[in-house]
């Protein structure tokens, strides 16, 4: 972490004038489907800044998007938001016409609550796919959150549990940072652990060649003074090399959404641009944020053991970088082998192989490392076995985090992904019991 950067507690309520809270309102139905049986977890938050806050939004370019996501791309384009409710438990994806109704009512129920415009509510849901909302359950959770609203740690704590599904821990961080004269702060939480590859644009529409991607969540809170556009060109540097170069089990969420509120009470002089000190400073915390909560979220993936960086390099372009390293990360066969602690080379350069990339089979190393390590021990070295021992690359990926090195040694083209294994509990977890409807994921 750069010098600059001081980790702080309170995530989105360590900048100034946020306040979050969470609630339990049995939005779930206590001990139906999977990551539900949780009992009276939290399962409702509210985000509220004192002040109006500029807004940038990314969302998944799934062509199912859930009601909340269309909500949500609809408003942060206008640039000013001032609040975010956010439920667990049910996704309001696939629910029709009903859902987008359902979806703005939660804004204009927490708009009430406040005295602010309803389009300066942003609202997001996680959970169950194709079941409606229960919205008498939803208004009692936002009147409790209301009421429970605070600035310390623990209500940021609350926030954080309630936005969460399978997840086994909440996933949260701040940062303060020197910003031109004045101290600024960044916080987020996220939560996610199935279902996550996510690949998220501004206008939730899908680039070319952007890959496919159990919903991942992140809000970011901070008291930065910064206008729309920069805030959205930060935003998006920011996902591209965090959230969107993340992959659990491949799968890309009807829901995925990211949200920022910068609300100017660290009364820095007001980012105009995405250029100068100032700019890069704030883009350096930002990246530093998102990159930590999108590693989270490997870490606790579900049935996760090993949490793998693939690093490709000398490929044709970055878009075959990108295919190529995705293809490995995202391969059952590759992430079995890492979740029997077997450096199985073949299964990789296999799905080189299949890849839409460029590769030449007589040019591709593959090397292991423990986490950030430059000493590599290879076990490919242009296209052919090494005589490093076994013994001594099974060490390496027994570990709980490695990385994976490859180099195609065609080009200048470079991605990193972060990974994860796939184990006996990931299927256990979600493979269901169709003798129990309740106990079937949504």
């Amino acid at each position: 972490m750069p010098k600059t950067f001081k980790t702080i507690p309170g995530s989105i309520t360590a900048a100034k004038g946020f306040l979050a809270s969470g609630v339990f309102c049995d939005i779930k139905r206590i001990g139906t489907g999977k990551g539900s049986n949780k009992g009276t977890k939290r399962d409702l938050a509210l985000i509220v800044s004192e002040v109006p806050a500029t807004v940038a939004g990314m969302f998944t370019t799934n062509q199912v998007c859930a009601a909340p996501v269309k909500v949500c791309a609809e408003r942060a384009r206008k640039g000013v938001a001032q609040a975010i409710v956010v439920n667990s438990g049910n996704a309001n994806a696939c629910t029709g016409e009903q859902g987008y109704k359902d979806a703005r009512e939660m804004a204009a129920i927490t708009a009430e609550q406040f005295s602010i415009p309803e389009e300066h509510v942003l609202v997001g849901s996680t959970g169950r796919i194709g079941v409606t909302m229960p919205m008498a359950n939803i208004k009692s959770g936002i009147l409790q959150a209301a009421a429970l609203l605070g600035h310390g740690p623990e209500h940021a704590a609350e926030a954080a549990e309630a936005i969460m599904t399978s997840d086994t821990r909440a996933k949260q961080i701040a940062v303060e940072f020197a910003l031109g004269r004045k101290i600024a702060r960044i916080g987020g939480i996220c939560k996610g652990a199935g279902m996550i590859q996510p690949g998220m644009s501004l206008t939730g529409r899908r680039p070319p060649a952007l890959p496919l991607h159990a919903t991942m969540l992140c809000f970011v809170t901070t008291d930065a003074a910064i206008k729309p556009a920069p805030l959205r060109a930060a935003l998006e540097e920011a996902v591209a090399n965090s959230f969107n170069r993340i992959t659990v089990d491949g799968d890309m969420s009807t829901n995925d959404t990211v949200l920022v509120l910068a609300n100017g009470l660290a009364s820095n002089a007001v980012l105009n641009s995405s250029s100068g000190a100032d700019f890069r400073d704030f883009q350096a915390a930002l990246n530093y944020v998102t990159l930590e909560l999108a590693k989270m979220i490997v870490r606790d993936g579900e049935g996760v053991s090993r949490f793998v960086t693939v690093r490709l390099a000398g490929a044709r372009s970055q878009q075959d970088a990108d295919i190529a390293a995705r293809a490995v990360a995202n391969s059952s066969l590759v992430k079995t082998s890492w979740c029997g602690g077997d450096p199985n080379w073949g299964r990789i350069i296999d799905a080189l192989g299949y890849s839409a990339a460029k590769i030449v089979e007589s040019k591709v190393d593959i090397a292991y490392s423990p986490p950030g390590s430059q000493k590599l021990l290879y076990s490919l070295r242009r296209g052919r076995p090494t005589s490093a021992p076994f013994d001594a690359l099974c060490k390496i990926v027994a570990l709980p985090e490695f990385d994976l090195h490859i180099n195609l040694n065609l080009g200048k083209g470079s991605a990193i992904i972060y990974a994860a294994d796939l184990t006996e509990d990931y299927v256990d977890f979600n493979k269901g019991d169709v003798t129990d409807p309740a106990s079937l994921g949504g």
